[in-house]
């Protein structure tokens, strides 16, 4: 019984004397953390997704209490306005960021990319990206096992059944980059929302020259340059066969959508175009024939006879009130080297000297052989 009661005494006091030797342990050697750390990681979602490049929200509530400035901190499930209160709790300034979201660069649906072979593995694009091209002739392009799917923690990516490419959608991506890292082949990145959600982008990755991109793919860049040359604000390069849009300089004027000679480039929640017969609806007068004046004949002949042959007889028209009348002398004068036709200048109205109907106004000279023939006659 002593034996038993000794080896309890002797346990407690074992444990009691550890006990104090671990406190004065961790009093001397604690760690004091600054309270502001927990302040932010409460102002903070809570989503833990990595997307702000430090592991959870305590390690961007840690690195934002650490740091001189918050450049470069930026939450994306929060946004500007989360990141506006841990500045206001920190009592610094935090410079406005426009909003991000995932895009798809790969227009490869089953039209536009024949499948030349079956995948017959396991289900992830990385495993077959690291055995072989892919289902298709482009090594560049979307493999559609999903894993962009399964990274996502927000339910903000499918496949869609029709096309077996990703789609994003907008309401519930809050860029948190996780389909980013999780595509092997780098066909999804994060770009500005842009004003109302539109965004200009190539929708393709391939590097290939022109002829083996387009016999891949119907759709794919072929590095033409036509955009390059087509856009006023040098926001689009083209290197390695393949051009890019650069998000931070592009004003959404759309131009290199017109120019692209194969659709690779896209247009997201634009309103559609003005076609010509929408436009004449808008306006019904432009579309009004106008009045036009009589163009003037100024053509000459230098022979009455063939004048006289080759002219039709125009029809005749009343005069106006204001036209004067004209005479025979006012409408030939005697010195004539050419014969101006001008209808404008015909009338019914009498003359001084009436002519007879089919009677050629006649020169000084044609009078005169007219008169020598007619006293040969006499």
């Amino acid at each position: 019984m002593s034996t038993i009661v000794i080896t309890i005494i002797s346990l407690c006091a074992i444990g009691i004397i550890s006990a104090v030797i671990l406190y004065f342990v961790a009093q001397k050697f604690k760690v004091e953390e600054d309270p502001r750390i927990d302040i932010v990681e409460g102002l903070l979602p809570g989503a833990n997704c990595g997307g702000c490049g430090y592991p959870g929200c305590r390690g961007l509530a840690e690195a934002a209490v650490k740091a001189d400035s918050l450049e470069g901190i930026f939450c994306p499930v929060g946004g500007a306005e989360t990141m506006s209160k841990v500045a206001g709790a920190l009592g610094r300034e935090v410079k406005t960021e426009a909003p991000k979201i995932a895009v798809v660069k790969c227009n490869g649906s089953c039209t536009n990319r024949p499948r030349t072979n079956c995948y017959d593995g396991a289900r992830s694009c990385a495993v077959e990206h690291s055995l072989y091209i892919g289902e298709t002739g482009c090594s560049y392009g979307c493999l559609g096992c999903g894993d962009c799917v399964a990274a996502c923690p927000f339910d903000a990516i499918h496949m869609s059944p029709d096309t077996q490419l990703p789609v994003v959608e907008d309401d519930k991506c809050v860029a948190c980059g996780a389909c980013v890292k999780a595509c092997p082949r780098n066909i999804i990145e994060l770009r500005y929302k842009g004003p109302k959600n539109r965004r200009v982008f190539v929708s393709c990755v391939n590097k290939d020259k022109g002829g083996i991109a387009r016999k891949a793919c119907k759709v794919a860049c072929i590095g033409c340059g036509k955009c390059a040359k087509e856009c006023p604000f040098g926001a689009i390069t083209v290197e390695n066969n393949l051009a890019y849009i650069d998000f931070t300089k592009c004003r959404l004027c759309r131009k290199c959508v017109a120019v692209c000679p194969t659709g690779a480039i896209h247009e997201v929640n634009f309103p559609p175009r003005k076609t010509e017969t929408d436009a004449v609806k808008a306006n019904p007068a432009a579309q009004s024939p106008q009045p036009t004046a009589p163009a003037e004949n100024t053509g000459t002949l230098s022979d009455q006879t063939a004048f006289t042959a080759t002219r039709e007889k125009p029809e005749t028209s009343p005069a106006s009130a204001t036209q004067p009348e004209i005479t025979q002398s006012d409408a030939i004068p005697e010195a004539i080297g050419t014969i101006r036709e001008n209808p404008t200048l015909q009338t019914r109205e009498a003359v001084e000297k009436p002519m007879a109907q089919n009677e050629i106004p006649a020169t000084r000279k044609m009078q005169e052989a007219r008169n020598e023939e007619s006293e040969k006659q006499k």
